[in-house]
């Protein structure tokens, strides 16, 4: 401490100071504990409370679930908690019952990284950083209802996500009733014949009660909302673990650790996301999100519209089907690709080239198979993304098969090319070399024709051997399209597709169909550190679930909870798990109704945004050990209400990166939890914020290494690091970047109300800004201004006077009012906080003591921005009762509206005076008063007028004659 500071704080030992700050948050954080502040009663239930408070409209607000690191808060983590609670603050003090929690999102990969690193369970280490965590956010003031709180690892939490999980296993989408149905009803239509049991793969329809168990599971395991099967897998050989495709990078590497992600065949389960398309497409409309989210979701799940084409192939009735969206281009398609995995490659294969085949086609290779071996091996080493790059050359290589075009009867051959991906439409494609860029490079390579059937407006001609590039449009006319029975010749592309369409359908060739962008969700993980799956499987391999008795199913202690990782290069490796080295859990004896027999657990995990699907729910009820969540509970907090057709959070803040992850994930199980009337939310979130990112300079030195920013220094606008020159630039904030600033360090330096609002004085909530230690000062000398306008910083006596305010103190407190009422229902809490600057700034000038009418005013407007300090000063002016409670000030209209303004007179285009006039001034008086000013008279000099324009209560604009 300076001797200047000292000797000013024993001059004024009743000033507000970082020491005043820390005890005055102390107290108060700890009264809101022992008194249940923030505990927001339930209109039913072990959490009900005051009927009447019960009775108030409500509001539930949210933040995205933390993930509990070991490195613990930056000042860039609170940013949307600290809005969202000054937000939940305004919303209690206007009247609402707010529910505001947070709760931890704690399994997953990073916490089973460190415990393999370290030697540490997991379960030890996400605790104690939890612990970390919750003392730095109750540092902070946030108001959270703690009753609430939980971890996806408590297995009362997980409990019930295993049950969710149970209740899409036992599932199915209806399309008839376009909702999720019970499986049970599925096997009753089965049973009666309602439903014909779907013929096997020799074609064979039989009885249900004819089929053995096992063939009873397959089938069902194709309606099943949530299913197992063998499909291609994104396979991390570095991880030990299979990826949803959400998980891999635009570069075909895992987001988290950077390993090289393979194509693989696996068993895995899945969730039939994609049965949900159109209503998540459809619901989207009803939300209240940002528009650059929606779009984002609608891309990912990528809706379609076009027709079902099926191109016979081989000897067998075989066919090869392909979507598309230019169904009028048929007749010119010249060559079909299937991607390498595709199931009819080995299928339609022969054994021998056939005679004439170009040799461009072959690859050089003495056979069909080996060609076809030896691309897929190629194909495999690279990624989805590096696959469909639109590189200069493309490959594939002739199966040796041909198709036939079933408008004209063309025999076209079948490639397979890397371009061509299985999980997209049906991972094969009918090539209009023509019209597509793509296509039109892949036959130049491979010498294939070329067939005009969309009119060039362009002045190519049709003549294809002259073109440089394809040409495709929507707006031509459609030429060499005909044959005996339909001719599309003549017409355009919009009535072509319906006429081609309506054909093919009664030639029962293929049918207009939508296709979707969307895959299913891969459901499977090879790690330890997540939810078991509540299923068993009998000695023939059928999954049986577990009765709800049984759950939850909780993770056993193991010595090895690493999954086995292997070279990140090699894709010829396949998972094994940790809990598959547990004989004595995955093999048990249980009686699921049947007498005991003998089961094996399933031994993946389940991903983590499984906790997080569901999460807003447990906030609700999170006691309730019989049921998921009381209905009346449901309804009271997120059902459907006017403004909010398919219900859901009221406000929800977090991050835009989670927009085809976790939000994608939330709405699908919503929706079957909706359909089989579990809840009545058909959406879990309303309303959605996405705030921006608190950036730092991060330093580097003439390697490219960062180096700690708080020791750079600055000279004439160069930046310097033990002497030598560093380079600064804007980027994120963190450990490995060492530009972190802990909110620890400015809480202790400032106090947690001087870090509140300097992160929301920054600028937006939605804008990315970057942060100045140097600048936090600012906010704390507002406090410190604040404190001596109420407490004498001398004898620590309260100042105010009883006094009634003079005029232009009650027109700069009202406008403060009504302002600073707008900017925090808006979320605009930055010039929220410059308003209440204003305010008290012209309160500090006057001089003198302030009104306690004012003072207390002041006080509420900035508490839920400095909740300690509002909360201290409140006491201080003689209250008894929590500032959390108290209501919200309202502004006097009278007062609002400016008792003057400046109204400019102009001739011939110049100003030549300003009136001081009444704001509800008509046009008429303000003519009136205009011309009769003594300035106005002058200018005029005699002169007549021949226009006046009036713009009430601002211009007047006199033409002279």
């Amino acid at each position: 401490m300076s001797e200047t500071n000292s000797a000013a704080e024993v001059a004024a030992p009743h000033r507000y100071t970082a020491a005043v700050a820390a005890d005055i948050e102390a107290r108060w954080q700890d009264f809101w504990d022992a008194n249940g502040t923030y505990e927001a009663p339930n209109p039913s239930g072990d959490l009900a409370g005051d009927p009447a408070v019960a009775a108030r409209p409500k509001k539930f607000i949210m933040d995205m679930f933390p993930y509990p690191s070991g490195a613990g808060l930056h000042v860039g983590h609170p940013l949307g908690y600290i809005a969202t609670d000054v937000f939940a603050r305004f919303q209690r003090m206007t009247g609402h019952n707010v529910l505001h929690t947070l709760g931890f999102d704690a399994f997953g990969l990073p916490a089973e990284q460190y415990a393999v690193q370290t030697g540490t369970h997991p379960r030890a280490s996400t605790e104690a950083n939890m612990v970390n965590m919750k003392a730095q956010l109750r540092s902070l003031g946030l108001g959270h209802d703690k009753r609430r709180s939980f971890a996806t690892i408590d297995p009362d939490y997980y409990k019930w996500t295993q049950w969710i999980f149970l209740q899409i296993f036992n599932s199915w989408y209806d399309e008839d009733a376009k909702k999720a149905r019970p499986i049970a009803e599925l096997v009753a239509q089965f049973e009666s014949g309602e439903r014909a049991v779907p013929a096997d793969e020799t074609g064979t329809t039989r009885a249900w009660t004819a089929l053995t168990p096992a063939e009873r599971a397959e089938v069902l395991g194709d309606y099943r909302l949530a299913y197992a099967s063998d499909a291609p897998v994104n396979w991390c050989p570095g991880l030990g673990t299979v990826l949803a495709n959400e998980e891999v990078t635009a570069d075909g590497r895992s987001e988290r650790g950077n390993f090289p992600v393979f194509k693989s065949k696996l068993r895995q389960w899945n969730m039939r996301i994609t049965a949900y398309a159109d209503r998540l497409i459809d619901d989207l409309d009803g939300l209240d999100w940002p528009d650059a989210i929606k779009l984002q979701q609608r891309n990912w799940i990528g809706r379609s519209e076009g027709a079902r084409v099926d191109f016979p192939v081989g000897t067998e009735g075989d066919a090869i089907t392909v979507f598309t969206t230019r169904q009028d281009t048929l007749f010119g398609a010249t060559y079909m690709v299937l991607a390498p995995e595709h199931e009819l490659v080995d299928k339609i294969v022969p054994a021998a080239w056939p005679e004439g085949t170009h040799e461009v086609w072959t690859g050089g290779h003495a056979s069909p198979a080996e060609a076809v071996a030896k691309y897929r091996a190629f194909a495999a080493s690279k990624s989805d993304v590096e696959r469909q790059a639109d590189a200069k050359e493309k490959t594939g290589v002739f199966t040796g098969a041909f198709a036939t075009n079933p408008v004209n009867g063309e025999q076209v051959p079948v490639f397979i090319g890397d371009y061509v991906l299985m999980g997209y439409g049906t991972g094969a494609i009918m090539a209009v070399p023509a019209g597509d860029q793509r296509d039109f490079a892949f036959a130049r390579a491979f010498e294939l024709p070329i067939h005009c059937v969309v009119e060039p407006t362009d002045g190519r001609g049709t003549d294809t051997s002259t073109w440089d590039d394809a040409f495709g449009a929507y707006d031509a006319k459609l030429i060499n399209s005909a044959n005996d029975e339909i001719s599309l010749d003549g017409l355009g592309v919009v009535e072509a597709k319906a006429k081609i369409t309506d054909w093919m359908a009664a030639q029962g060739i293929g049918e207009g169909t939508v296709n979707f962008r969307l895959r299913d969700w891969l459901f499977s993980r090879q790690r330890y550190w997540g939810e078991p799956f509540p299923i068993v499987y009998d000695e023939d391999g059928v999954a049986h679930s577990l009765p709800e008795s049984m759950l939850p199913l909780e993770l056993p202690e193991v010595e090895d909870y690493s999954p086995r990782t292997f070279d990140p290069d090699d894709a010829d490796t396949s998972p094994e798990t940790p809990l598959s080295r547990n004989e004595d859990w995955v093999n048990v004896t249980l009686d699921l109704g049947d007498g005991p027999k003998r089961y094996r657990r399933e031994t993946n995990t389940m991903p983590n945004w499984a906790g997080s699907c569901w999460y807003e729910l447990r906030y609700l009820d999170p006691h309730n050990s019989e049921k998921l969540v009381d209905p009346a509970i449901e309804q009271y907090w997120m059902g459907p209400r006017e403004g909010q057709p398919t219900g859901g959070v009221d406000l929800y803040v977090g991050g835009a990166e989670h927009a085809v992850l976790h939000l994608l994930y939330a709405r699908f199980w919503s929706k079957v939890l909706f359909d089989l009337g579990h809840i009545s939310s058909a959406e879990p979130f309303h309303k959605l914020y996405n705030q921006g990112m608190i950036q730092a300079y991060v330093y580097r030195d003439s390697r490219g290494f960062p180096v700690p920013a708080a020791e750079v220094e600055e000279r004439d606008g160069q930046y310097f690091f033990e002497g030598e020159p560093v380079k600064r630039e804007l980027g994120k904030m963190g450990k490995s970047l060492k530009n972190a600033v802990t909110p620890d360090e400015i809480c202790a330096e400032y106090g947690a109300d001087t870090l509140r609002l300097y992160e929301m004085a920054m600028g937006p909530l939605d804008v990315s800004r970057p942060w100045d230690t140097r600048a936090v000062v600012g906010q704390f000398r507002l406090l410190q201004r604040l404190w001596r306008n109420v407490v004498d910083e001398a004898s620590g006596a309260v100042t105010v006077t009883d006094a009634e305010p003079d005029d232009a103190t009650l027109r700069a407190l009202h406008k403060a009012i009504d302002g600073v009422s707008q900017d925090l229902e808006g979320m605009r809490f930055n010039t929220a906080i410059a308003k209440i600057t204003e305010l008290n700034n012209h309160l500090t000038k006057s001089g003198g003591a302030v009104s306690r009418s004012v003072a207390e005013r002041l006080v509420l407007l900035i508490a839920p921005l400095a909740p300690h300090v509002g909360e201290e000063l409140w006491r201080k002016l003689g209250h008894t009762s929590s500032v959390v409670h108290a209501d919200f000030p309202v502004a006097d209209p009278a007062y609002v509206v400016d008792e003057a303004v400046t109204c400019v007179v102009q001739i011939k285009g110049k100003v030549k005076a300003r009136l001081e006039v009444s704001p509800s001034i008509s046009d008429e008086e303000l003519e009136k008063v205009a011309l009769a000013d003594e300035k106005v008279v002058a200018a005029l000099d005699g002169a007549g007028i021949r226009k006046v324009i009036v713009r009430a209560p601002k211009l007047v604009n006199i033409v002279p004659a």
